[in-house]
Order: C-alpha cells, then sequence, then structure tokens
C-alpha cells in the first residue's frame, strides 16, 4: 500500500517478508540492486534490524526522529539481501507523519517503503500522484493529504567509523554535527548504496535544463514551461510559468508538484533557474542536479 509520510509518499510492504518486498520492487521497475529503506515505528526497535548500533545512531535517533533522516548502519543477521540490494547495510528511519507512525504501530513491524511512484521518476508529494503514477498496480492509498517537507530524508551512513552523508534533505550536516559534535563527511567510494544517490534520478518526462540566473534572457526559448524565482514577464509564451519561492524549504515542499505540473503542460523542455549554492538549498539542488537532462 501508499502511505504519506512527512517526505514524500512511501510504497509500502512487510519488511520481514521477501516476497512482499519483491512486489514493491515489479510495481517500482526498481533495480535489484538498489536498497530500500526500512521503516519502523520507534528507536527500540533498531536492534532488531541493525547489528552494531553506534553511540552516533543512538544521539542522532534520541533527537531527531521521529523525522526526516535515515540511518545507514550494519545490518543484522537475518536481514536479507532482498532489502539491501547485496549490501552489508539497512537503512532505518522513524517517519515523522501520524498515519505513518499509527499504520507502524498496528502494524508492530518494519515497512519497507521507497517513494510511492516509476523508479528514477518524480516522487509523490499527495495521494493523486501516487494514483496518477500507480493506478491499479497497488492494493491501497492511504490519502494523508499533501506532503509537508516534500523531499526524501537526509542520510547518513553510520555503518563505518565516521559519519558519511549519503543524501542530502530537510536536516542538514549542521544539525547533525550539533548533535555529534562532528560534521558529516561527503560521500566517498567507500560508501554503500544508498536510494536516490544515482546519477539520473527524480526525473520528469520532458528534458529538464538547469540555467545560472546570469544567463536568464526574457523570450531566450520557446514553447518551455519554466520554473524561476522571477514573475512572468509581459507578453511571455512560454507554456507554464511558475514562480518559485525564495524560501528553501517552501520551493522544497512544492518542488514535486510544480515539476509534475510543468511537465504535464505540453512543453518541449522545463526550464529551471538554478537555486543558489548555499547550504541551506543544498538539498533542493542535489534533487534538480539528478533530475535534469544530460
Amino acid at each position: 500500500m501508499a502511505f504519506p509520510t512527512e517526505t514524500v509518499y512511501g510504497l509500502g510492504a512487510d519488511a520481514s517478508n521477501p516476497a512482499a518486498v519483491a512486489r514493491i520492487y515489479r510495481v517500482k521497475g526498481r533495480p535489484a540492486n538498489h536498497p530500500v529503506i526500512v521503516h519502523i515505528g520507534d528507536a527500540g526497535q533498531l536492534e532488531r534490524w541493525a547489528r552494531e548500533v553506534p553511540e552516533h545512531a543512538r544521539k542522532l535517533a534520541a533527537r531527531l526522529w521521529p523525522g526526516p533522516l535515515t540511518l545507514v548502519l550494519k545490518r543484522a543477521l537475518g536481514v536479507g539481501d532482498y532489502l539491501t540490494g547485496g549490501e552489508d547495510t539497512i537503512g532505518l528511519r522513524v517517519p515523522g507523519h501520524p498515519v505513518a507512525l499509527e499504520v507502524l504501530g498496528q502494524f508492530g513491524g518494519g515497512i519497507a517503503a521507497p517513494s510511492a511512484n516509476k523508479f528514477g521518476c518524480i516522487s509523490p508529494t499527495t495521494a493523486a500522484h501516487v494514483r496518477s503514477d500507480l493506478g491499479k498496480e497497488i492494493d491501497l492509498i492511504l490519502d494523508g493529504g499533501p506532503c509537508e517537507i516534500g523531499i526524501e530524508s537526509t542520510i547518513i551512513d553510520l555503518s563505518r567509523d565516521r559519519p558519511v552523508l549519503l543524501r542530502p534533505g530537510r536536516i542538514g550536516t549542521e544539525e547533525i554535527a550539533a548533535t555529534l559534535g562532528v560534521k558529516p563527511e561527503p560521500r566517498d567510494r567507500g560508501a554503500p548504496r544508498a536510494p536516490g544517490t544515482l546519477e539520473s534520478h527524480y526525473a520528469p518526462r520532458k528534458p529538464l535544463r538547469l540555467v545560472a540566473i546570469e544567463q536568464w534572457e526574457r523570450g531566450a526559448w520557446q514553447n518551455c514551461a519554466v520554473l524561476c524565482f522571477r514573475a512572468r514577464p509581459v507578453g511571455d509564451k512560454n507554456a507554464v510559468w511558475i514562480r518559485a519561492s525564495t524560501d528553501p524549504q517552501r520551493y522544497a515542499r512544492d518542488l514535486y508538484s510544480s515539476l509534475r505540473a510543468l511537465d504535464a503542460s505540453g512543453c518541449d523542455e522545463i526550464l529551471v533557474e538554478e537555486p543558489p549554492a548555499s547550504a541551506e538549498w543544498a538539498a533542493v539542488r542535489d534533487r534538480l542536479l539528478r533530475a535534469r537532462s544530460k
């Protein structure tokens, strides 16, 4: 079933049932070597899924769970490759949404839940998005309204001797550092595979191009759909023009809905004004860089 979290809608199945998780992969068209995140009801379930829980993990869980933070830990004995894509690690989080927490509480176990859409495409932030993407391929959609955060969780690797940022999200590196006393290092070659870290991801059907602010010229493109920080110029003929918020959290909340609207506009190309290269925009920039056409 699909259910809401504070980040995006997840496509959930019993994480202890290989056949159920295999159905997630089939419905999404997800590669078998791409791990999924297991959602749990509280930090007390960590030892069920992880064989080593370092002090860093306990500190982050105590301060930031429930919330948009995934911890990558060494997987426990009995946690199969069908969840981890063959990695010796498992991604775990406690979602910060009342519907998700109620489902987890009633179920009592872990729920494997990648985003409820086709693999590599724009993530869903409403139940309508899920219906559009997956239709009758799933059994149930729980409608919890629009997602509050709108982009996927921050992922921190704690399976090695130091914290490493695998995917940026609402929870930034400064907040992680304030909790741990050490700033997470950038992703390196030895990092485990993690969801949403492929070079191409979160992509619309139409080509998407990022345009630097100094390259933006009025009337330079025709039959384009536009997401930028300024109002539509008078007389502009572009198919759809969405003026984006200059607040990074609101921009992130609206991002996937905006990309879906632009993608459905009948345009030939989607143009997105490049966001600022600052820490508070890191997660948005990450999603747009992966969504752009190569």
